[in-house]
């Protein structure tokens, strides 16, 4: 099952983009031998459009654009469900045993995602209630994914 983060904008070279690749690969390479391939991350060019509802509507377009039939679609969102990280692993090995061909964790821009995203979710995630920086959450899910993986490998990584 391929796992793919979705992310409207950039994310610049520097601390944020280096840890970003770490966790990446070591969720890659963790994941590989549990049917977790092809961990990745998306960008999604930012609208130039000036009204906010316009931003959020082609963002979320490009976005939609791109998730196949039959993904699992988990959108980022402040008032999201506060998983554990023992929960997200759960959930990724139900999905993979559903032989879902991929899970697309999306990250919206600075105006959030459309409410049409939204509720085509199957799963709207949140890492507590504080607003955090978009370089942060992908480095945050990123980290998730390799702490999921060490979970469902048994790997001491996580530790309850």
């Amino acid at each position: 099952m391929r796992i793919v983060i979705a992310a409207v904008g950039r994310l610049k070279a520097g601390p944020e983009r280096e840890l970003a690749d770490a966790y990446r690969k070591r969720a890659e390479a963790t994941g590989r031998s549990l049917g977790l391939r092809d961990i990745e991350v998306v960008e999604i060019r930012e609208s130039r459009a000036q009204d906010a509802e316009r931003r959020r509507t082609e963002e979320s377009i490009a976005i939609a654009s791109i998730i196949p039939e039959r993904a699992i679609l988990v959108v980022l969102d402040e008032r999201g469900e506060n998983l554990d990280s023992a929960a997200l692993a759960a959930l990724l090995q139900r999905w993979r045993a559903e032989d879902r061909p991929a899970v697309y964790f999306v990250i919206g821009g600075a105006d959030g995602l459309a409410q049409t995203l939204r509720e085509r979710a199957k799963l709207k995630l949140a890492f507590g209630a504080a607003t955090w920086p978009h370089q942060l959450v992908r480095v945050m899910m990123l980290e998730q994914l390799y702490r999921a993986a060490t979970i469902l490998a048994g790997h001491p990584y996580h530790r309850a």
